[in-house]
């Protein structure tokens, strides 16, 4: 029997080209950019949760992180137009594991949102924002919007899921879903006048809501002003001109009345949140406390930080959900300015990358996919940020990448992952295209 022969330098060679040449579009900053920011992430975590009965936290990320890196590789690899054909099966099992929330879920926060699973627990509203994503993608592929009307199909794909969540209830993650709409309507061809048409009665509701205030009774003529611009646009931007005037303003005026109805379906939890973020200091030592905690922990951090588990708000447990929801308010005690400002310029970075890769993809398909991860990542972190210095209500939304969650993380990581095989399955461009 003939032994086989040892393989050539020649032939290893021109094999890790190929493997080289394979990757070769992959987009290396943005992978880098995101293990930096879990890293920090994982160390942040380490810091918050020290010599407590829930340490593992730190560990379960970082194991979560090195988990959720194999899918993101396989899915680059993946062309992804292989998903264009299976959007109504990834929409039907994303309300197949929203439903069984409602029905089989436990209770966390106040909320039905988790799955056991094998002793696991599964948040399946992180997964459905993956899924309503590459669903949207799929059906703004085949029709792009040309004219208003075409608005409502896409709004009522996203209508049943959104129904869902809120219902469990998960306000947070509710208005990440119109967010992703949005932005992926207006990237669809839709006019910036068509999508604040869209948005008007919820605006119109929280302008008179603020009205009832005693303090705020002058936002009443503000939302009269906004009521009559609305009209006024719609008669100015619609083909149907005093159709769309009359009915755009008459939505607006009863968008009023309606969110004094939809305030009541809201939890109390869910209002007094609301309350708080208006005036904080009506309750200084109840539920104002935290946010207020949160402000201190930013402030004592100062340029440098005070050191990692030298925080004082933050070891002494000030801090309510230090570890996930305002793990950001750990960081700038900690890492102070410098650790604060390198967070937002690393999100950033992720954001640019993903308008680059939006610009460059080869179809529309491709360029919705990346733009619904953007504004998924974005509005989550201009949300969780702002909550902790006051500048948003508190919601629950996590920091990507940052916050401790193991469901929220591998969501991150496999819509990462989507992205990098836009990237590798594009005709080759410039950087700038």
């Amino acid at each position: 029997m003939a032994l086989a022969q040892p393989r050539s330098p020649q032939s290893a060679w021109k094999k890790l080209r190929q493997v080289f040449a394979a990757w070769r579009e992959f987009d290396g900053i943005l992978l880098m950019t995101v293990l930096v920011l879990t890293g920090i992430g994982i160390v942040a975590i380490h810091s918050t949760v020290r010599e407590r009965p829930i340490s593992h936290y730190w560990l379960q990320q970082l194991i979560m992180a090195g988990i959720g890196l194999v899918p993101l590789l396989a899915l680059a690899r993946i062309p992804y137009e292989r998903f264009l054909r299976w959007h109504w099966v990834t929409y039907a099992l994303t309300l197949a594991g929203l439903t069984a929330v409602l029905f089989f879920g436990s209770a966390g926060g106040g909320a039905e949102r988790w799955l056991s699973i094998a002793g696991i627990q599964i948040q399946p509203s992180e997964f459905a924002k993956l899924g309503v994503i590459l669903t949207l993608a799929a059906i703004l592929h085949h029709w792009p919007i040309k004219y208003f009307s075409q608005i409502w199909v896409a709004v009522a794909v996203i209508t049943p899921p959104w129904v869902l969540i809120f219902l469990q209830p998960n306000l947070g993650t509710a208005l990440v879903f119109v967010v992703i709409l949005l932005a992926m309507l207006y990237w669809a061809g839709a006019k910036g006048s068509w999508i604040i048409l869209l948005m008007s009665p919820g605006v119109g509701a929280i302008l008179y809501g603020l009205h009832t205030r005693p303090e705020l009774s002058w936002m009443l003529w503000v939302w009269l002003l906004w009521c009559l611009g609305m009209a006024s646009m719609a008669a100015w931007r619609l083909p149907w001109r005093w159709t769309g005037a009359v009915t755009f303003g008459v939505i607006n005026l009863l968008s009023g009345h309606l969110g004094q109805v939809a305030w009541h379906f809201l939890k109390p939890y869910q209002r007094r949140r609301l309350e708080i973020f208006i005036d904080p200091a009506q309750e200084p030592w109840g539920s104002g406390y935290h946010l207020i905690q949160s402000r201190i922990a930013i402030g004592a951090g100062g340029l440098w930080g005070q050191g990692i588990q030298q925080g004082t708000q933050t070891q002494l447990d000030f801090i309510p959900e230090q570890h996930t929801d305002f793990i950001f308010s750990a960081i700038g005690e900690e890492m102070g300015f410098f650790g604060t400002l390198t967070v937002l310029i690393l999100l950033w970075i992720v954001c640019v990358r993903l308008i680059f890769i939006a610009q460059g993809a080869k179809d529309n398909f491709g360029s919705l996919i990346a733009i619904g991860v953007l504004a998924m990542i974005l509005f989550q972190s201009v949300v969780n940020i702002g909550m902790t210095i006051g500048l948003a209500p508190i919601t629950g939304l996590p920091l990507p990448f940052l916050s401790y969650g193991r469901s929220a993380l591998l969501t991150n990581f496999l819509a990462i992952g989507l992205v990098e095989s836009v990237v590798m399955h594009r005709q080759r461009t410039t950087f700038f295209t």
